[in-house]
């Protein structure tokens, strides 16, 4: 029996484009420490004193549902992992903009912080600039897989 003979003998998967690889294991690294942070920090005060901040609180838990959805998508790779992962790093980009204009212009609505509070100042400002990052490496990637 010759092995490959036949059409349907031998069937090849298609390449996944690989997101991890250089700058991209960066991205996974820091969004697996915003993951942490962020699931921590929303965990603890939503179950220890929610009725105090219950709009940060909240909001905190939805970035690190964010942060978790984007670091699976870049260790998933493949074309539509870098779509989805594109356009939930956009959808962070207007978040943090959003919150982070809105508790500079009604700092009442917000007695406690959130991840994007400030835009992020009291995470160094990575919440603001993880997104502006992996947004100019994913269209890297697709730019380079497409010419490869």
């Amino acid at each position: 029996m010759t092995q490959g003979s036949g059409a349907g003998d031998m069937t090849e998967r298609p390449q996944r484009t690989k997101l991890i690889g250089g700058p991209g294991m960066l991205l996974v690294w820091l969004y697996g420490v915003m993951v942490v942070g962020a699931v921590s920090r929303s965990v603890y005060q939503i179950s220890t004193e929610f009725d105090r901040a219950p709009l940060a609180y909240s909001l905190s838990a939805v970035a690190a549902l964010v942060y978790a959805f984007i670091t699976y998508t870049l260790v998933r790779g493949g074309e539509t992992a870098r779509k989805a992962a594109l356009a939930c790093c956009a959808a962070e980009l207007v978040g943090v903009f959003v919150v982070g204009t809105w508790t500079l212009v009604d700092p009442s609505a917000f007695p406690d912080a959130t991840v994007w509070s400030d835009f992020g100042m009291g995470y160094l400002f990575i919440p603001v600039l993880l997104p502006l990052t992996a947004i100019m490496w994913l269209r890297r990637s697709r730019t380079s897989s497409v010419t490869a």
